[in-house]
């Protein structure tokens, strides 16, 4: 449902920015576009959510891509949320269009923080600095089982998804480390239900938290 618009002269009131996080095939991409389509938003997504940003995801999911120091990938990640925040989602922010992304902070902290090993702190300082303050009023974490995501993924797999279990065990611990520490921004949800049911939850969780009509 699209927000009502503004008195003719008036500022629109700010948009409202929700992100997915979570493992691999947790749902995210699914869900975001679900809940994008029923408030009417601006769908995006990371790493490549821009045209510079396709090519920074390209590099850092090519499993070709070999010997990338820890570090580097932060930076390149960082780079890419970078540019998306300045050219999709801040204007479309001041504009009063809510938006929904697949993946953003959260992912950087979870992935070369709790995976990498990188210190928490700094990556998330970067993405501070990089994003200019702007952060999601909602991140929707959909939490799967370890096993359920290997078997949802299959044989083909990109760089990050080729990693070892035990760094993904170690970003899942990272993920639930980050919504346990802001309860107030992250809500959990069972990402393990039908499609319909986990986007049910979703739309409850939004619509609660950000008395959003959905």
């Amino acid at each position: 449902m699209s927000a009502p618009s503004p008195p003719p002269g008036a500022a629109a009131p700010r948009g409202r920015f929700v992100a997915f996080e979570g493992g691999e095939a947790c749902g995210k991409s699914t869900q975001a576009a679900l809940l994008a389509e029923s408030l009417d938003a601006v769908l995006t997504h990371e790493p490549g959510g821009t045209v510079i940003g396709a090519r920074v995801r390209a590099l850092v999911l090519d499993p070709a891509t070999r010997d990338l120091a820890p570090r580097a990938e932060a930076l390149l990640m960082a780079a890419d949320r970078a540019q998306h925040v300045a050219e999709v989602v801040e204007p479309a922010l001041a504009a009063g269009r809510h938006v929904v992304t697949d993946r953003f902070a959260g992912s950087s902290i979870a992935y070369q923080g709790y995976g990498r090993g990188l210190p928490v702190d700094e990556i998330r300082d970067i993405s501070r600095w990089a994003t200019g303050g702007v952060w999601p009023d909602l991140v929707v974490l959909l939490d799967v089982p370890s096993a359920l995501a290997d078997q949802r993924l299959g044989a083909a797999r990109d760089r990050m998804e080729s990693e070892p279990a035990a760094f993904h065990v170690a970003v899942l611990d990272g993920f639930r480390a980050q919504a346990e520490a802001e309860p107030d921004r992250w809500v959990v949800i069972d990402g393990a239900g039908s499609i319909d049911e986990v986007a049910s939850a979703v739309r409850r969780a939004v619509a609660e938290r950000l008395q959003l009509p959905l």
